[in-house]
């Protein structure tokens, strides 16, 4: 809870520095300073490495850089088109990147300019920064990085429903735990079974008040300190865990309206 408190003072300034001392990281942004100013297609965004690293890093959608089709689309497709993927996906982080180069996706993958603009380019330098220091793995191991970048975007105002929550794999691992659940086991439910859980059990309305927000993170913390397995990797989930381990009311089970006793099973959850 120390670490936390004493990185959100200055985040900003802790993350820059920290990336002058990762070699890679530094490289990375300096390639991007230097070739974004001539980039104007998506073409060109995609088949720069460095450039669509950071790019990707600064919205928190690193796994794009394997799915090249969505991250294609999103850069193609005019954004506040109804069929365009940015809005049928329903997923906040997808359209806040397609709304990011929507010059480029008017244009089909080609914008009449760069969209990277001087402030463009110092704020996705910003907030690369910011996820690398906090996805590196002395933040990572006692979840000091997920609690920093989930305080940073709740209360950015942008995350207002639960879709929203659940489109970030970042905020939904904080949800989940906060909630009492291991991710692991959590990870093994179907879409429409989480959504139930995280309706049930996170009112976004308290996430208005910035307090609020950082009670949350800060509840995160403590969660971890009381079960450290939950931060684990390498944990195998268990489905018979998950749905049958827990026979008190709190657990999954309860939620869907089964018990641990009596003729109940988890069938009747499907």
């Amino acid at each position: 809870m120390a670490q936390f408190l004493m990185a959100q003072k200055n985040e900003v300034q802790t993350a820059a520095d920290s990336v002058k001392g990762d070699t890679t990281a530094k490289r990375m942004v300096s390639d991007f300073q230097d070739k974004a100013p001539s980039i104007t297609t998506a073409k060109q965004l995609m088949s720069n490495y460095s450039a669509n690293q950071v790019v990707l890093k600064a919205y928190n959608l690193s796994s794009l850089s394997g799915q090249q089709a969505v991250e294609k689309a999103l850069l193609t497709q005019d954004p506040t088109s109804s069929s365009s993927l940015a809005q049928t996906s329903r997923n906040a982080s997808w359209l806040a990147f397609a709304d990011a180069f929507a010059s480029m996706g008017a244009g089909h993958g080609t914008a009449s300019a760069t969209p990277f603009t001087s402030d463009m380019m110092a704020s996705t330098v910003s907030a690369y920064e910011q996820r690398q220091y906090e996805t590196s793995d002395a933040q990572q191991k006692n979840g000091v990085g997920d609690a920093l970048y989930f305080t940073r975007r709740m209360q950015s105002g942008k995350i207002k429903t639960v879709d929203d929550l659940m489109a970030d794999p970042t905020l939904l691992r904080v949800a989940e735990v906060v909630s009492g659940y291991d991710p692991d086991q959590f990870g093994a439910l179907d879409f429409d079974q989480q959504k139930r859980i995280i309706s049930n059990k996170v009112d976004m309305k308290t996430f208005s008040q910035p307090e609020n927000v950082q009670r949350y993170a800060e509840r995160y913390l403590t969660q971890l300190q009381i079960h450290p397995s939950y931060n684990s990797d390498d944990k195998p989930a268990s489905m018979i865990d998950l749905f049958g381990g827990d026979d008190g009311g709190d657990g999954i089970l309860a939620l869907f309206g089964g018990s641990g006793d009596g003729g109940t099973s988890s069938s009747g959850l499907f």
